[in-house]
């Protein structure tokens, strides 16, 4: 176990399969627990999809990102290979997301009795933190992707590619990594993130972690036993673990092609924040259409729709993890079609 984390670059797609291994192991078991906990209940397991869902939305925010993104420039910089970055980045934020979704839950079942006359004005406030974050997130990515197209449309130009430039473009992603960037300094070994990833969870930048306490304490308050309301949390951390492990992978692999074509490093990144934009407009959108709807009783067929997605809001779990594959599918035809490998550069 300890060889698949030691950061060596010896080895690696030994390492990779070992990993991968283990993050299929803790997603299938997460799932089997879930499937077990709410057995008979369609709506229960809907509410499953969503935490899975909000964990692999949450990977691809910015903060996310930079963070993996800096120390894994850094350490391969001084010739080591930390393919754990990911892993262990988003093992510490789940640590706190588990406490708290814990917290939540326990103070939920103390509060049954006065929790529906607060449900009402909790999810109006909580939907309209949630969507403005959402909307938030996406405005500040999108102006760091347009700055990313812009330096790689240059590049295919022939322009030089200045790597002190592009750092520090990329280092501007996520209000927490700008903040936290002497601690992320100090990191030598891919298993450092892990603290780091705890620290960044503290910080509660990103409302898909108050969705999630508020599910876990909606539940609790209905008699869900406190075993079954863990799962939530526990299907958040699989489904963050899964991407931010991917997204430490490829960006270990997109450096070390880097020295032979910094193209592809540029071109990562567009693919990347252009799914965290995507996603974040997506889920915020269709939750203020929702809110609207409910408050406003607005009818037909297509805030029927919108209606219908509110009221099994996991489903909304599948649109996501379509998007995710869609994106990553068209990415790959186009960087091959246009022969982007091809550019000097």
């Amino acid at each position: 176990m300890s060889q698949l984390f030691d950061d060596r670059p010896t080895g690696l797609q030994r390492k990779v399969a070992g990993i991968y291994a283990l993050l299929l192991v803790f997603n299938v078991a997460a799932w089997a627990w879930a499937l077990a906990a709410f057995n008979g209940h369609p709506a229960l397991l809907g509410t499953a999809l969503l935490a899975y869902t909000f964990g692999l939305r949450h990977a691809v925010d910015a903060d996310h990102i930079a963070a993996i993104d800096n120390v894994t420039r850094k350490l391969l910089q001084v010739g080591r290979s930390p393919l754990g970055a990911g892993l262990f980045f988003s093992l510490g934020h789940s640590t706190v997301v588990i406490a708290l979704t814990v917290a939540v839950a326990l103070a939920a079942t103390a509060l049954t009795a006065h929790f529906d006359s607060l449900r009402n004005m909790g999810a109006v406030i909580g939907t309209s933190i949630s969507a403005g974050f959402l909307f938030v997130l996406a405005f500040a990515n999108l102006v760091v992707l347009v700055s990313v197209i812009r330096t790689f449309h240059a590049v295919r130009r022939g322009e030089p590619l200045a790597e002190t430039d592009l750092d520090l473009l990329l280092n501007n992603r996520g209000f927490l990594s700008r903040l936290l960037r002497p601690v992320l300094a100090l990191v030598s070994r891919s298993w450092h993130l892990y603290p780091i990833g705890f620290l960044f969870g503290l910080g509660f930048d990103t409302a898909t972690e108050v969705a999630l306490f508020g599910i876990s304490a909606s539940q609790a308050s209905h008699g869900l036993s406190f075993w079954s309301v863990l799962v939530l949390p526990v299907l958040f951390t699989a489904g963050m673990s899964l991407v931010d492990t991917t997204d430490g992978i490829l960006m270990l692999g997109v450096y070390r092609w880097a020295f032979v074509r910094p193209l592809r490093k540029l071109y990562y990144n567009i693919t990347i924040t252009f799914v965290s934009v995507l996603i974040a407009v997506l889920i915020g959108g269709i939750e203020v259409l929702g809110l609207l709807q409910g408050r406003l009783g607005l009818s037909g067929v297509f805030w029927s729709d919108i209606g219908s997605l509110n009221e099994h809001f996991g489903l909304l779990g599948y649109l996501v993890i379509g998007v995710f594959i869609a994106s990553w599918v068209v990415s790959i035809a186009i960087y091959k079609l246009r022969r982007y490998d091809d550019v000097t550069g």
